[in-house]
């Protein structure tokens, strides 16, 4: 719960995107506190959470860069009781330093549910950024093929996911089974994702360091996947360490793979027959219920 050293190296990678000429800085969910939840200190560090959010938009605006950091954890002042005391937030900062949108995380992970409260039925919306319309995510997001399907139905080309997955978020008898099985759930999980969307994936997890004396329990997978080529990122796609990747994303690709598929043009179809809570409207077409 180093938050200042964490912050600090935030910093410099963000910095360094800047200086290759980067667009967008992502950092992992839980980058400045780690995911401590029992330990007493924890909440107290959740409650600088809007010096730091402020720090971000000064150091986009310096560096004029737009920053997704991470996401950070935040006292919910309006909580039902001391049990779930705890938001987690994802923000988009332009490379002015604005705040243009920030998403509650909504699906959460099974230990955490004691401690964070989720946005339950608020709805998934789409941010306009100058990268073009963006949705946000937050780690456990990814299972839920159908928070996916909301952000695309309203045009997200875009979809970030800050995360903090580790290889021994698997169970016992799934690692006897097979010790890379997160591993597996997230390489195979982003490629399905950004294939059946026609969108690109920006998967941002956290990585740590290599160790003699026991296993890295990081899973790391730092990637951007995209239809056809699958992930990107070789500095991190295939690491479980701590580091960051550059990575050009073509749009292109993101119009030839719906040329290819029409996942998109199918869903704006009125007669298209999944029920789901976007058939009230696909980027402006109204359709009735089926």
């Amino acid at each position: 719960m180093q938050i200042e050293s964490n912050y600090a190296k935030a910093v410099q990678f963000v910095e360094e995107a800047a200086s290759r000429g980067a667009q967008l800085a992502v950092l992992p969910e839980y980058h400045l506190t780690n995911w401590v939840p029992e330990d007493p200190q924890f909440v107290v560090l959740c409650a600088q959470s809007e010096l730091y959010l402020n720090k971000y938009r000064a150091l986009a605006k310096a560096n004029n860069i737009c920053i997704v950091p991470g996401t950070l954890v935040e006292l919910h002042k309006t909580a039902p009781d001391e049990g779930n005391k705890l938001i987690n937030v994802a923000y988009f900062i332009d490379n002015t330093g604005e705040i243009l949108g920030s998403y509650q995380k909504k699906n959460i992970w099974h230990p955490e549910r004691p401690h964070l409260s989720s946005s339950t039925f608020d709805p998934h919306s789409v941010i306009e950024t100058p990268l073009g319309p963006v949705g946000l995510l937050i780690c456990w997001d990814l299972a839920f093929p159908e928070a996916f399907r909301e952000l695309v139905a309203q045009g997200a080309r875009l979809i970030i996911i800050p995360t903090f997955w580790t290889i021994t978020d698997c169970s016992p008898y799934g690692l006897k089974l097979n010790p890379r099985s997160e591993a597996l759930f997230l390489e195979s999980t982003l490629t399905a994702r950004t294939f059946e969307n026609t969108c690109a994936v920006i998967f941002v997890n956290a990585g740590g360091p290599r160790s003699s004396k026991k296993p890295n329990p990081y899973a790391g997978l730092s990637r951007v996947t995209v239809p056809f080529l699958g992930a990107l990122g070789d500095e991190t796609k295939d690491s479980a360490e701590e580091g960051m990747s550059t990575v050009d994303i073509d749009m292109k690709i993101l119009d030839e793979a719906e040329t290819q598929y029409r996942v998109r043009e199918d869903m704006a179809r009125s007669d298209w027959h999944y029920d789901y809570r976007h058939t009230s409207g696909f980027q402006g077409v109204t359709k009735e219920k089926l």
